[in-house]
């Protein structure tokens, strides 16, 4: 037989029960406190220090940090011209796959959300986030092989007799390479097939809340199906978009991962941080290099809040 609770201890945790149902604030704080903590010290202490880091510098002479206030680190850093072009490619990469992953993935999610039902939804849905499943660096190594210059895509356009255009587009200047899996273009590739489902699933949830009633009324009011979307569905379902270039665009300018097994030796904002923290054990640089995209996702977060992209989240 399972013996009963004390009737003190019973009595006890029914006072305190009642007692936080009267003050719900004290629950919500005692509820959230840990979590809070957690993010303070572990989150924004972590912020805080690397921010701190980018205002040391680095003596030329003895290679030791000096920790003393100084402006010297980012002004090295803007004046070096290798620097900005890092910037430049690396927010332009995660612009074009932003934008590239926005296209691709909204007719997909439209069929999702207005179109497709039970089994055949639930195999979309099963699609779109099954390489989620798998690892990270098993699909982007995996990409490499598909890249390469033994791969099948050079196989596929060599059995086409479309060699010679293949061999042009790897000829053109920037994004060009020896092969695919050597060039910006590779790179792109895989950027927007690794985070393309994170553009897919926000429009899918965005669409999914424009309400029936509104497409039905707009056709009944003698609109077309163009007009339609263009007035009604798009604006509707734009803070999905957002919400989703959120998330491209983010992980894009952060990764360095992918510039590093797939493209050529251009440097990108992650693989510059991951070198001078490393190799060159410039920790004060590598801050700096680090906070130039949290300023940039600070304002595009805020940019993203104005367009409501947080509602559709």
């Amino acid at each position: 037989m399972t013996a009963l609770p004390a009737p003190a201890a019973t009595s006890l945790l029914k006072r305190i029960g009642h007692y936080f149902y009267q003050h719900p604030n004290q629950a919500l704080v005692l509820l959230l406190l840990l979590p809070m903590l957690w993010l303070l010290v572990f989150y924004v202490g972590s912020l805080s220090a690397l921010l701190a880091q980018s205002f040391f510098s680095l003596d030329d002479f003895t290679g030791r940090i000096v920790r003393q206030f100084t402006l010297r680190t980012y002004q090295g850093m803007f004046s070096d011209p290798s620097n900005l072009d890092i910037f430049v490619r690396t927010i332009s990469m995660a612009a074009a796959v932003t934008v590239t992953s926005a296209v691709l993935a909204f007719p997909l999610a439209y069929y999702m959300a207005r179109y497709a039902r039970g089994r055949v939804r639930g195999i979309l849905y099963l699609a779109v986030l099954l390489p989620l499943w798998s690892s990270y660096l098993v699909r982007v190594y995996t990409w490499k092989i598909i890249l390469a210059q033994e791969g099948i895509i050079t196989w596929f356009f060599t059995t086409l007799g479309l060699g010679g255009v293949l061999d042009w587009i790897l000829g053109l200047p920037v994004i060009g390479g020896p092969s695919l899996s050597f060039s910006l273009l590779g790179m792109f590739f895989v950027f927007v097939y690794i985070w393309l489902p994170y553009m897919i699933l926000p429009i899918n949830a965005a669409l999914e809340r424009v309400p029936k009633s509104l497409i039905e009324a707009s056709s009944d009011l003698g609109a077309r199906p163009g007009y339609t979307f263009r007035r009604v569905i798009l604006p509707l379902a734009f803070p999905g978009v957002v919400a989703g270039s959120i998330f491209t665009f983010s992980l894009t300018l952060g990764d360095y991962i992918i510039p590093r097994v797939i493209g050529d030796s251009s440097y990108f904002v992650g693989m510059a941080v991951y070198a001078q923290q490393g190799t060159s054990g410039n920790i004060p640089l590598a801050a700096a290099l680090t906070v130039v995209p949290i300023i940039i996702m600070i304002g595009y977060l805020l940019v993203a809040r104005r367009l409501g992209a947080f509602d559709a989240l």
